[in-house]
């Protein structure tokens, strides 16, 4: 018997072991390539970071600071016992890859980072009710509207790992802006 409905819960402290085991084990199988991030791209800025420089073991250590220090938020999904995706969403100051981009209201900004999906999990709604929790979660933190980023010409699923634009089109977001390698912003009012 399987779980039919996801239960979702916000990156902490009690839930940092169970996002640490997806990441060490299930969440990039097939695309280990992008391992070692941890879901720690969006929150270095990358004028003073070289990212292709950073290991696992920094992104992993970096990952357990942030969370002890509430500097990194997200949601996580488990279904049948066991952590099968996550959604990293933190208001937009948290996340300093966005530092060199300053809007005039990134203080009531909640950021949709990315998505990861374990594979035999893929095509069952799981994104979007990661997506509806970080909106829920934006506006109890009392930000007044959700940016996030999607790629149109996603051609492989790790392309996509913004999520999908039809997705996002579907729950309310409308488009703000979209650069010549399609990739396209995002806003929904909370």
């Amino acid at each position: 018997m399987h779980d039919s409905q996801p239960v979702i819960r916000p990156l902490d402290a009690s839930t940092l072991p169970d996002f640490l085991h997806f990441f060490d084990h299930d969440a990039f199988a097939d695309n280990p390539r992008w391992a070692f991030c941890y879901c720690q791209f969006l929150y270095v800025d990358h004028n003073q970071v070289n990212w292709k420089a950073r290991t696992l073991d920094e992104n992993r250590t970096a990952a357990c600071d942030r969370v002890g220090a509430e500097r990194m938020r997200g949601h996580l999904a488990w279904l049948d016992g066991k952590v099968v995706a996550w959604c990293n969403a933190a208001p937009r100051p948290m996340m300093h890859s966005f530092d060199d981009q300053p809007v005039a209201d990134a203080d009531r900004i909640g950021m949709i980072g990315c998505f990861v999906v374990a594979k035999p999990y893929r095509r069952r709604g799981l994104a979007r009710a990661l997506l509806r929790a970080a909106c829920d979660a934006f506006a109890a933190q009392g930000l007044v509207c959700a940016q996030a980023l999607a790629q149109r010409n996603a051609g492989s699923e790790a392309e996509n790992h913004f999520g999908p634009l039809a997705m996002y089109l579907s729950e309310g977001f409308v488009v703000q802006s979209e650069d010549d390698d399609g990739v396209v912003v995002l806003r929904k009012s909370l």
